[in-house]
Order: structure tokens, then C-alpha cells, then sequence
């Protein structure tokens, strides 16, 4: 039986790279400096003397704050923007404003997750659509500027990746002394009587599935027989590259990595699928009937077809029994269609959680996020009891090893 290996992008993070989309904001606001050359905000002069009784620039910056909504974001200290309110001449000041509307909306909301902005990307789309105050041509105006708004954020993560995360971080973790990365490789393994799984047959509920597992053991006992991984890749580094090439190399394994939603600089051929995938939502079939392309520019399945990965992933699955490991992957509706695609079909016998724990500033473990992950597996599922069926107890499960890439 195979593996199918879903990597997201807690995977990443489990290896210390900045990837959440905390990080990108964070260093998109540390970063600004030259504000006029910005797609995404502007700071326009504002009028110092007509805040009169606030000397103080500390008290004219929270006064600003709160009549100004453009300034206001969740969890960002407005402080933080102190270098560009210092006082002008002639009793001027700078003042925050928003040029993309979507950057706006994604950051007056508690945000975590890059699944987060998609999904706020598409409730946008069904606004706009839903509207009946607007009229069709507007709705078309709105929906093309919310689609070039979108490209803008887009564009700056895939800059923020390759400058901030690729170019800074030494991500060949076999040259680095720290060798923690062999408990996420040992996890990786096929099902292999090598492997050492004690509680494999556990994480099978059908017989027929467990004695097929015996059968492969018995028979790799006497010949040189090994059971292949497929690494379905939703990130867009190349830490999954690596595993699969250690496989390839040290233990002659056979593995193959998919970049399902593409990867850095490769835009000829795979470059990066950023929107949303739901096809499942009710609102959907009504986006489809509408005769307007603009409406469907960011919807996945569409990106998918620019080349051969998803049908790359179809043959794959079709081709034989297999055990899904979630690694790092939240399932979030945004990829809804493509994890259903997976998770019913016949040949999925098991799926198995890799899930992150939270710990304090002692290392205390507070909590984890198994729950949350199989709450999000069950969307995925039109049949309830075949989602129960497949999904591994917490017992069996670990979490993700948590290692630390440094800096080159």
C-alpha cells in the first residue's frame, strides 16, 4: 500500500521558516519606506494644527487612530508607524491610508492563516455578486479591481518567499549538525516492514486492508520490494524536494513530488496557484452561470489545468490502495474540491494526522490542533461514515517534530 504524503504549510513552519502570513505582514510593515512607490498603502499629509490641544505627538498619533479607520489593523501596535508621523513643516503630518481594498479588509480582521485570505477573497466575490444595490456594470468593475487587488497581494508573497524565506535560510537541512529533521524523515517513510510502525495494522480498519499489509511484508522479507511515496506539495518551497531526494538517494525509495500549487520562479510551467477551490459551496454554481469570466479567475480548478499535476495526482490515486499522512496541512475550504477528490476515493483506506502542539513559554504543551484538523477533514466528506471510517484515532497519531533552519 502507498503513502500519499499532504504537506502544508505548517510543514514549513515545523522547520522554522517564517511562512505564515503573520510573518509576511509583519515584515510588509517593518519594510515600508518609500510609501509613494507602494501598491498597497499611502501616507498623504494631514493637517497637524487642527488637532489643537495635542502637543504631545504620542497623544495626536492615538487620537488619529481612532477617528481614522484606514489606520486602525488587528494586533498591530499603531506605534509601530511613529517614523512616518514625525511632524512636518508648516504643522503637517503623515497620515495612513489604503490603496488596496482587500489589504485593508484582511487586516482589520484577526488573520492567521493564508487559507484566511482566500476565504475573505471569495465572501468578497459573493458580496459583489449578492449585491443588489450595484448593477451589473459595476459588479463587473468591482469584481476586476478585487481580482487585481488580489494579484498585488499575491505578488508581494511570492517576493516575500524568495527574498525573505529561500534566499536567507540554509534550507539543505542534511549539512547542518542539528539532525532533528530525521524524526520528520522517519514519519515519512513508506509502509515498509523496515520502517518499524509497530501500530500500522491499527491505523486500518478493514481486514482486507491489514492483510494486504502482511502480505506485502511477508513478500519483502524475500526480495527487494518497497511500497512508493507521493509527496502532494502545497507549499511553494522546496523542503519536500529535499526529503524526496534523501529517499531517492540513501534508501532507493521511490518518490515523487507534486508542487500542486506551483513553485517559486517557475512561471512557465508551474507557477503559483494562490485563490480559492470550493466547488462544493452553494454559491458556487451561481458564480458559474453568471456569463463573466472575471468571476471565476481565482477559482483553483481553472489554475490546475494550465498543466499536468492534477491529472499527475488522478493517475496516482487511481493507480493503487493508499494511506494519507496530514502534514501541516490545515484542510481549509479553499481546497475543498481537490482534498474530496482524495479523501472518497475507493483506494483512500486510512488517514493519519501529524498535528502541531501548542506549548508555553516553559514548554509546557497548553494544547494541539487534532481536533481541529479532522472538524476540517470531516467538510471534505459527503459520506459521514466513511470519514469515520478512515480517519486514524488521536492515539495513533503524533505530532510534528518541530526542528529549527538557520539563517546562511
Amino acid at each position: 500500500m502507498n503513502r500519499l504524503v499532504i504537506i502544508g504549510n505548517g510543514f514549513d513552519l515545523a522547520h522554522g521558516l517564517p511562512t505564515r502570513y503573520k510573518d509576511f505582514i509583519d515584515d510588509y510593515w517593518e519594510s515600508i519606506k518609500d510609501t509613494n512607490h507602494n501598491e498597497l498603502v499611502t501616507f498623504n499629509l494631514g493637517c497637524y494644527g487642527q488637532f489643537n490641544g495635542h502637543k504631545n505627538l504620542n497623544n495626536l498619533i492615538d487620537l488619529i487612530a481612532n477617528i481614522n479607520s484606514d489606520f486602525r489593523r488587528e494586533g498591530i501596535e499603531i506605534y509601530k508607524f511613529k517614523e512616518h508621523l514625525q511632524p512636518l513643516t508648516d504643522n503637517r503630518i503623515q497620515i495612513l491610508q489604503y490603496k488596496n481594498k482587500l489589504f485593508k479588509l484582511i487586516n482589520e480582521i484577526p488573520i492567521e492563516n493564508w487559507v484566511d485570505v482566500e476565504n475573505e477573497y471569495y465572501k468578497e466575490l459573493k458580496k459583489i455578486l449578492k449585491s443588489s444595490s450595484l448593477s451589473i456594470e459595476y459588479k463587473k468593475r468591482y469584481v476586476k479591481n478585487l481580482n487585481i487587488e488580489f494579484e498585488q497581494i499575491k505578488n508581494l508573497f511570492e517576493i516575500y518567499l524568495q527574498e525573505r524565506v529561500v534566499d536567507k535560510y540554509e534550507l539543505n537541512f542534511t549539512k547542518n549538525q542539528n539532525v532533528d529533521w530525521i524524526k520528520i524523515y522517519n514519519y515519512l517513510k513508506p509502509i515498509s516492514l523496515m520502517s518499524n510502525e509497530h501500530n500500522i495494522f491499527k491505523e486500518f480498519i478493514k481486514a482486507e486492508d491489514v492483510n494486504e499489509i502482511k502480505k506485502h511484508f511477508k513478500k519483502e522479507g524475500n526480495e527487494e520490494i518497497v511500497n512508493n511515496l507521493y509527496f502532494l506539495n502545497f507549499n511553494y518551497t522546496p523542503i519536500a524536494s529535499i526529503y524526496s531526494a534523501i529517499f531517492e538517494k540513501e534508501d532507493r525509495i521511490e518518490s515523487v513530488v507534486n508542487f500542486i500549487h506551483g513553485e517559486l520562479q517557475n512561471v512557465s510551467n508551474n507557477k503559483i496557484n494562490f485563490g480559492f477551490g470550493d466547488e462544493m459551496d452553494d454559491d458556487y454554481k451561481l458564480i458559474e452561470n453568471i456569463d463573466d469570466n472575471e468571476y471565476l479567475k481565482n477559482f483553483k480548478s481553472f489554475q490546475y489545468l494550465q498543466n499536468s499535476n492534477y491529472n499527475d495526482l488522478l493517475r496516482y490515486i487511481d493507480s493503487e490502495k493508499f494511506q494519507v499522512l496530514i502534514m501541516g496541512h490545515s484542510c481549509g475550504l479553499s481546497d475543498r474540491t481537490l482534498l474530496n477528490t482524495i479523501f472518497e476515493h475507493n483506494n483512500c483506506r486510512s488517514i493519519k494526522v501529524f498535528y502541531h502542539e501548542r506549548k508555553d513559554e516553559n514548554g509546557k504543551v497548553i494544547n494541539d490542533n487534532y481536533t481541529e484538523i479532522i472538524q476540517n477533514i470531516s467538510r471534505h466528506f459527503n459520506k459521514k461514515k466513511l470519514m469515520r471510517e478512515k480517519i486514524v484515532n488521536k492515539t495513533l497519531c503524533q505530532p510534528l517534530p518541530q526542528i529549527k533552519l538557520p539563517l546562511k
